[in-house]
């Protein structure tokens, strides 16, 4: 009589069953500890862990030390990019709510921006062609992380000249809101943007880029990297902002009228 043999799951295996009961809301907050998936799967924990190391990179759960394991559930987010930053901004100096926090605001969700930081860096070859400027030019860096009810959704980091930026708010470490953004109200307006250039591609994080948005470094989550150069009355790019956002947490809009 031949005995049949069960053939050992593998951790894609494992982690395809995962998958299947997150998605189906038979596992709804937590996976069970590993001992107990280590005896159903009858595996070893080096597999398990590699399994749920797929689903990390895919953006499915998060583990947090001495804690377990957590299946990520974020709501995601239209974001509607025809609006943002154009025509009657909706800043307010007062509240601190920007143009960007408005937005999320009126999808009833709750915005923030961790502090800015600041540097002067020399411009990388794909900035300076955007700002008209030689690679490795010295130019300003702002870089932000915006979150959604708590979590990173999107990381947007800007790029100025020197002669913009310096000597000005925008040189300081901190939220600054202004009606119509700040370049329309510094050095008399005349680095105001009156005209947008959009530029979308598909990107693959970065691992500064992972570790700024809570993602494992290797992620398969699809990224989005929008990029929007901003131009003065004159014609000479005042601002490149890149903005990096998964996609499984951002749909960008734009509303194309004839």
């Amino acid at each position: 009589m031949t005995t049949r043999q069960t053939k050992r799951m593998g951790a894609k295996d494992i982690a395809a069953v995962l998958r299947e009961r997150i998605d189906t809301g038979a596992i709804e907050r937590q996976l069970p500890p590993t001992r107990l998936l280590v005896e159903e799967f009858g595996t070893s924990p080096e597999t398990l862990r590699q399994a749920v190391s797929i689903l990390r990179a895919e953006g499915r759960v998060t583990s947090q030390q001495g804690k377990g394991v957590f299946v990520r559930r974020v709501e995601p987010i239209e974001f509607a990019m025809h609006r943002f930053e154009r025509g009657a901004r909706r800043d307010d100096a007062t509240s601190g709510i920007d143009d960007w926090k408005a937005a999320i605001l009126e999808l009833g969700r709750t915005p923030s921006q961790d502090t800015p930081t600041v540097s002067v860096d020399r411009a990388p070859a794909d900035i300076a062609a955007e700002l008209g400027v030689k690679p490795g030019t010295f130019v300003v860096a702002r870089r932000r992380i915006r979150r959604v009810d708590g979590e990173p959704f999107q990381l947007a980091d800007s790029w100025f000249p020197t002669e913009v930026a310096f000597d000005s708010p925008l040189m300081d470490e901190e939220d600054v809101t202004m009606p119509g953004g700040i370049l329309a109200n510094i050095k008399d307006g005349r680095y105001a943007q009156t005209r947008k250039v959009d530029k979308l591609r598909a990107w693959t994080l970065t691992a500064d880029q992972a570790e700024r948005l809570g993602m494992p470094t290797g992620s398969t989550v699809p990224v989005l990297r929008h990029l929007r150069v901003g131009y003065n009355a004159d014609g000479t790019a005042v601002r490149c902002m890149v903005t990096i956002a998964p996609g499984d947490l951002n749909t960008l809009v734009y509303e194309i009228e004839d």
